[in-house]
């Protein structure tokens, strides 16, 4: 499962998450050109290589031409939607923007109607949030996860006052988020950050076994005895866990043929798996519990099918985690010809065996059992 995982052990902020993403990128330089032409008035955005603590990355600037400060909310959203950019990508800026808007005006108790992005309504944030949307976008991850977010400590200058850090808008944005404090005394993570991981983060937790295909560093501007970058990883999960949904009924009174003719259909439209287990009923009678797992999506499909094709008046629902490791099939020459081989992978552990069918062909071709079909492939396999 191609997976992008955001390693912000030195907090997050906009300008750093682009730096990082825009390294995965195949060509940073053509998407730089793109993002300086889809619109955002007065704004050049630029990327250079730095180094912190001895660490290469990239390092982005957003120059403003010309002072545009604190615009109101409809202006940044009337700028948003006339952006020459994907309708995916306007809805993810306006997504992450509604994200700061709820938390600055839960902070300062007022309508969100009325905040005024003073940290976050300037151009450079559109220039961030939008930069981030459309990297996102074009390396089209199927899953982002993040690891907890160190915010820092101490205090912060803002337009305000002075607010312990994280800011208070940061820490609303950041409620139910793994975050924590450490000794360096700085604002780590932006309202910006905060907002951008928490609208396309799907988990924040370790990082998981990861092969990883690209790295991309992105630096932020101040220097600290840590190196002051967010680290974007993007490669492959071999084994994956999913939720998926288990509907169970108990039935005494079909014959077989309908059974079976219910379970194919289940199968054709995209069940995961459908078995029946043999179950003493009410008043001694045998019977069948029927149950079919598919993914969430297929729920209301699988359960219009059963109510339709079995003759159960009640259906129960089971919500499990799935654990399954990533399958592959190639085909191998043998002896005896070719034969397909599958192989499943993931949490460490390898597995792989004959598609049963050509086993099966090859055993009544020879005049062969199973059992020395599969004696003489193993020991083929070996040499």
């Amino acid at each position: 499962m191609k997976t992008l995982y955001l390693e912000c052990n030195m907090g997050a902020a906009g300008d750093m998450l682009m730096a990082a993403l825009l390294e995965l990128h195949e060509n940073p330089k053509d998407f730089l050109n793109k993002l300086n032409n889809i619109g955002i008035p007065s704004v050049t955005i630029t990327a250079e290589p730095a180094k912190k603590c001895g660490i290469t990355g990239t390092h982005i600037n957003v120059n403003i031409n010309c002072d545009h400060h604190h615009h109101d909310p409809h202006n940044i959203s009337h700028i948003i939607r006339h952006l020459k950019i994907s309708d995916t990508v306007k809805e993810n800026v306006l997504g992450v923007y509604k994200i700061i808007a709820e938390a600055e005006s839960h902070v300062h108790g007022v309508p969100v109607n009325q905040i005024h992005f003073h940290e976050v309504g300037e151009l450079d944030a559109i220039a961030d949030i939008t930069g981030v949307c459309m990297l996102i976008e074009e390396l089209a991850p199927e899953q982002i996860l993040a690891s907890p977010i160190n915010v820092g400590s101490g205090q912060v200058r803002c337009a305000h006052g002075i607010l312990p850090v994280p800011a208070p808008a940061t820490a609303q944005i950041l409620q139910n988020i793994p975050m924590y404090g450490d000794e360096i005394k700085s604002e780590l993570c932006t309202p910006t950050g905060a907002a951008l991981l928490k609208y396309f983060v799907k988990e924040f937790c370790k990082m998981p076994e990861l092969a990883v295909d690209k790295l991309g560093y992105g630096l932020g501007k101040k220097d600290f005895e840590k190196a002051n970058c967010l680290r974007a990883y993007m490669g492959n999960i071999a084994g994956k866990s999913e939720e998926v949904v288990e509907l169970a009924c108990n039935l005494d009174d079909m014959t077989p043929e309908a059974v079976a003719f219910a379970q194919q259909l289940l199968f054709q439209e995209g069940a995961l798996d459908v078995y029946t287990t043999p179950i003493g009923m009410k008043k001694g009678r045998p019977g069948l519990l029927f149950t079919c797992m598919c993914n969430a999506e297929l729920k209301d499909k699988m359960l219009f099918l059963i109510f339709k094709h079995t003759s159960t008046i009640g259906i129960r629902e089971y919500v499990c985690r799935r654990y399954t490791l990533q399958k592959e099939q190639k085909e191998v020459q043998t002896k005896f010809g070719r034969v397909k081989i599958k192989t499943s992978q993931g949490f460490g552990i390898t597995k792989s065996k004959p598609e049963y069918e050509d086993i099966v062909k090859i055993a009544n071709e020879k005049n062969m059992s199973i059992q020395e079909v599969l004696n003489e492939f193993n020991a083929d396999e070996r040499t």
